[in-house]
């Protein structure tokens, strides 16, 4: 059996903090981009910016969850390491592997929202060399 120290959850927070503040800053990147996207749209009612606007409306909706169940992965880190100090180590192990695999499917959605991202630049890549041929 693992043996669980408080050191253990103690790894996943550095971790986690980089992890939600970089997914904080792709969602403020994502929002401005979104906005300044809205404004042109509306000066020129171009269909290609209404498909981007929505694409970026998806990326936004999927880093919400990964913003969602990293805040998960923390909260459950923060209890194991309480209810260690009780000490119920069943208790905090189990907490501790819903930690991990918050984390996991934080990054699962993070793994699919860069794809999604890569995708997206590539297409506009391409639409851009059809304007200059």
């Amino acid at each position: 059996m693992f043996d669980m120290t408080s050191t253990s959850p103690l790894l996943l927070f550095p971790a986690i903090s980089l992890l939600l503040l970089a997914y904080t800053n792709r969602f403020n990147v994502i929002a401005g981009l979104t906005r300044s996207l809205y404004v042109q749209y509306r000066e020129t009612a171009d269909d290609t910016m209404r498909s981007q606007i929505e694409h970026l409306r998806l990326r936004i909706r999927l880093i919400r969850h990964m913003q969602l169940w990293g805040i998960g992965a923390f909260i459950s880190c923060t209890l194991a390491m309480i209810i260690l100090l009780i000490p119920i180590t069943e208790l905090s192990l189990t907490l501790f592997a819903i930690s991990l695999v918050s984390l996991i499917i934080s990054l699962f959605i993070c793994f699919f929202e860069v794809y999604i991202s890569g995708y997206a630049l590539n297409k506009q890549l391409e639409n851009l060399g059809r304007l200059h041929e």
